[in-house]
């Protein structure tokens, strides 16, 4: 896998090259010398962004009735009443 480094003006310029050298790896575009993009096949974003769960089943927590846990007292009143003198 190789990375590639493009400035915008050069993706502006010629998109089929980027294209082209995503499917070798990650194609960074810089604007002004910064990073602001990447440009990746959908293959390589669905790799890196399956996880395999979606929300629901993480929030779930199927695992929840493992997890011991005790709130821990309060020392001090919730609240005070107003001093209104």
């Amino acid at each position: 896998m190789s990375v590639t480094s493009i400035t915008s003006r050069e993706f502006n310029q010629d998109v089929s090259k980027a294209k082209r050298a995503a499917s070798e790896g990650p194609v960074f575009i810089t604007d002004r010398g910064h990073v602001a993009h990447v440009l990746l096949t959908i293959e390589e974003y669905q790799e890196i962004t399956d996880k395999g769960k979606n929300i629901v089943e993480l929030l779930a927590m199927p695992d929840a009735a493992d997890i011991d846990f005790e709130a821990p007292r309060m020392k001090s009143e919730l609240y005070r009443p107003a001093d209104l003198s």
